[in-house]
């Protein structure tokens, strides 16, 4: 069975920094591009980053290019956001998905989600 797993969340002070984990775990044969997602109380789904399977491309939403960073390691299959000079407006449950390859074929999985909250 695979697993995407988020930790990483918790309660910062405008300005402060974050670190988000993502990690996938089973039988899994490869992982391609990880992706953050992001719902903020009462809001949708907002698309946050991305990062293809080498590290070699990644890609921001506007509203956090410039403060976060995404990265990954392929030997743990896990993927990071750095996030820096947080704002209130990014308090919201941070959402994992991994594109891959397992013994069920190539499918998306989504992780159960770590909030974080940015109050002083």
């Amino acid at each position: 069975e695979v697993k995407v797993v988020e930790s990483g969340g918790g309660l910062v002070e405008p300005g402060g920094s974050l670190r988000l984990s993502c990690a996938a775990s089973g039988r899994i044969f490869s992982v391609y591009t990880m992706s953050w997602v992001r719902q903020a109380p009462g809001k949708g789904l907002e698309w946050v980053s991305a990062i293809n399977s080498g590290g070699g491309s990644t890609s921001y939403a506007d509203s956090v290019k410039g403060r976060f960073t995404i990265s990954r390691d392929n030997a743990k299959n896990t993927v990071y956001l750095q996030m820096n000079s947080l704002q209130r407006e990014d308090a919201a449950v941070y959402y994992c998905n991994a594109l891959l390859t397992s013994n069920m074929g190539v499918q998306n999985y989504w992780g159960q989600g770590t909030q974080v909250t940015v109050s002083s």
